[in-house]
This record gives C-alpha cells, structure tokens and sequence, in this order.
C-alpha cells in the first residue's frame, strides 16, 4: 500500500532527502487570491461581511457570533459522561506540563549600576481557533487554552464554525470543552473569515463587541492558514499548520500490527495526511503493508484512509542501517516521529528534528493526541527542523528592561561613541555626550 523508496547502500544529502522524501503538497500562495477578499470584506464590513461567508461556505447562518454562556453551561450539562471524565484527565495531564514550562525574569549585573532585565509578559488578548470539518476537535480546545492560560493570557476567545445540525452553533463538545477550561467566550465563525474577525474585531449582531485579538494560534484548512500568513502584519500567529503527519523508525524488533495501527490513526484524519515508514528492514515493510490491507478494511473511514496511505505524502523508506534511519527522520522532520527500535530512547535522543517524538511500543501517537499531558499543535512541513509545538512560550514575549546609573552609563560612554561612529550615526554618541558636557 506504501509506495516505496529505497535507500539501502546510500548516503543522500540533506537536500536530496528533502527532495526525495514523500511530502503533502500544500498551495498556501495559491490559497491566498481565495482568502483576500474574505479579509477584507470583514475589514471593511465586520460580523455582517464574516455572516455572509459563513453562510455561503457553511450552509448556516448563526442568529449572532458569539455563543451565550448558558449554552455553553448546557453543552457541558448534556456531555456525554466518559467524554467528560476523559477531557477532565486530559485537561489535568496538560496542565500539569505546561505550568512546568512558564519562565521567570531574569535580571543581569552587566557592570557595577547598570542592570538588564528580561521581562516574560503574556501576550494580552489571544484567539484559539478549534477546527470542525471531517470531525470535531475538542483536543485543540485543550491544547490552545491551557498553555495560553499558563502564561498568564488574560483574555481567551475560541473560535469554531458553526454547525447546521446544532442550530449555527459550533459542536457542543467543542462548548463544552471550553466551559470545562473555564472559556466562556466562543465565536460561531470559521475558516478565513474567522481568523479575520479575530484580527479586526466588529460588533455582533446583539449590539455586543467583539473585540479583536493580538495573536491566533491553532490548526485549521488551507484557507485558515492563508488567513493566518495573510494577516500576519496585523496578528501574531503560532505557525502555518499543513496536514497532519506521521513518521515512524522501525527495526525488526517492532510490531508490524502497532506500526500499521499508527500510521492509519493519522491517515485517518484528511486525505492528504502523511504516513510515513522508515525501516531497515524490506521483510518488516512487507508485514506492515499486509497488515496495512487487514486494518485498513476494518476502519471506520475506509477510503479517507486508503486515498491518505496511498498518496504521494505516504510511503516507506528503506535504510540499511538505524544510523541511516535517523539522518532520514532529521530531513524529514516529522510533525509526530515515533521510535520502534531496539534502545529506543537512545535513538529518540539522537534526533534532532521533529515536533515530538514518541518513543518505544507503548507511546503512539495517539496518546500524544490526547492524554500524554504534551501539546499536539505541531510544526509541519518540515517545519520542525527550525520550529517548536505551542507551549506556554508561545504565548509569552521577553521584554528587556535596562536600567543604568549615572556613574555606569559614563563608564561605557567611550565605547558607545566608538561604535556609533564607526556606523557613521554620529547622533547616536551625541546623545551620550548630551549627559556628560565637558
């Protein structure tokens, strides 16, 4: 089922790994036409321009954007009781992570009087988007809001599309997850117009403000991450998520039937999903292709699955060596990386590259996805040889604070104005000297 590339007696370049590799090809450019005139209609127009979309895109139409806290209270009321209980330990496990994560300022004698300080203070108002297409997502609810509400995030909207079969409001697991967060802001609005009303801001339908946002994190379709791109002058944003991606590094000490079962779970969420095998072994890539055809028959979401498998972003790569496997893995840099090798945590600590990486037979990514306590928002494309998942710092901004005296000020004046002249702003010494005239 996996197309295959065979490595095995070579040592490829980074850049003809990256080349070879099987990879999504996602137009965020092409995209980007699509999504201009959706912003700024609601630049110029506000909730009455983002209805409009909704309607037209999403076949609903919301009486308002913002959700009533007395439906959110009732989502959570009418949530299914293992629902609950399972994003109540999912909640705990990743607030218990992330409050290890928050920084504390840090103050520097650079000399006698003259001190700098680094400030960590939260971004002040931030917009968690929690995506509602091929399913519901109350995971991202609680992998946006907790590390957002660790660094100290004052204000906290989310933003879900609206849902015919539930009124024009968003899924009521989607409210409910963020009643248990203690959100009770949520916005009834989607995709590229969701993230510009996020932006820009507008007054609803009830007279109500919306206020807007200085950042948007969490994961969406190619229009939300045009939206994103698009606006990045006017918002901060934590990345521009392409479909899901799963790499796994297996020797013959793994199963087959584990390794197969996980690189389905990620195919299973968009046909343009990437699952990916790199093995030193061809008889263990056969074992997983024939249990591949097995699981894949008994899946819920056959073709999804089997069109994401058996695309040009999914394949099986063969190495000769786990040393080899790993430079495969760097060049890769998988969103989600897992380890099925003997010493596994001796290769996982070898890696350089990935969003995370999961390590021996017990840690699938599934796990990750919900319960491990870790954040499941995680560079793609390739992103991850140069970009973290969102954490706590995602949400925090390092403000150096300097404060010197008179004395230690006169002390560095000398090499102030060295170095100002040598850049030829001669101003820049002069207002030094300004302090100290002869």
């Amino acid at each position: 089922m996996l197309t295959r590339t065979d490595l095995r007696g070579r040592v490829p370049s980074p850049g003809e790994l990256r080349a070879t590799l099987p990879r999504a090809g996602t137009d965020v450019e092409h995209a980007l036409h699509r999504v201009r005139p959706v912003i700024e209609a609601v630049r110029d127009r506000g909730v009455a321009a983002a209805r409009e979309y909704t309607e037209q895109f999403d076949s609903v139409l919301p009486e308002q954007v913002r959700v009533p806290e007395n439906e959110l209270r009732r989502a959570l009321d009418e949530l299914d009781p293992s629902v609950r209980t399972a994003l109540e330990e999912s909640i705990a496990r990743a607030r218990r992570v992330h409050a290890d994560q928050r920084r504390s300022d840090v103050t520097t004698e650079v000399a006698p009087g003259g001190t700098v300080t680094e400030r960590w203070v939260p971004v002040s108002r931030v917009g968690l988007y929690a995506p509602g297409g091929l399913a519901v997502y109350p995971s991202s609810v609680v992998m946006n809001v907790v590390p957002a509400q660790a660094a100290g995030v004052g204000s906290l909207v989310v933003c879900s599309p609206p849902q015919a079969e539930f009124g024009g409001r968003p899924h009521p697991t989607i409210l409910a997850a963020a009643q248990l967060l203690g959100v009770d802001e949520v916005w009834a609005v989607g995709g590229a117009q969701a993230v510009a009303l996020l932006a820009y801001g507008g007054t609803d339908t009830d007279d109500g403000e919306l206020l807007p946002v200085d950042m948007v994190t969490g994961p969406g379709n190619l229009y939300v991450t045009a939206a994103k791109r698009h606006l990045r002058s006017v918002i901060g944003i934590d990345s521009e998520a392409g479909p899901t991606e799963i790499a796994v590094l297996a020797d013959t000490s793994a199963d087959p039937v584990h390794v197969a079962a996980d690189l389905i779970s990620q195919a299973e969420h968009d046909t343009l999903a990437a699952s990916v095998l790199v093995t030193t072994s061809e008889e263990f890539a056969d074992a997983v292709d024939t249990e591949l055809e097995r699981q894949v028959a008994q899946t819920k979401h056959i073709e999804r699955i089997r069109t994401a498998l058996t695309g040009t972003q999914s394949g099986c790569v063969l190495v000769s060596t786990v040393d080899d496997g790993i430079r495969v893995v760097d060049a890769y840099a998988a969103e989600h990386l897992e380890i099925q090798t003997q010493q596994a945590s001796e290769v996982a600590a070898r890696v350089r590259n990935a969003g995370a990486i999961f390590v021996g037979a017990f840690s699938p990514v599934s796990l990750g996805d919900y319960c491990a306590g870790s954040n499941h928002v995680l560079p793609t494309g390739g992103c991850a040889r140069h970009s973290s998942g969102l954490s706590v710092q995602s949400f925090l901004r390092g403000i150096h604070v300097v404060d010197y005296t008179e004395q230690a000020l006169r002390e560095v004046t000398d090499q102030v104005i060295a170095l100002a002249d040598a850049e030829d702003l001669p101003a820049h010494g002069q207002a030094l000297t300004a302090r100290f005239p002869v």
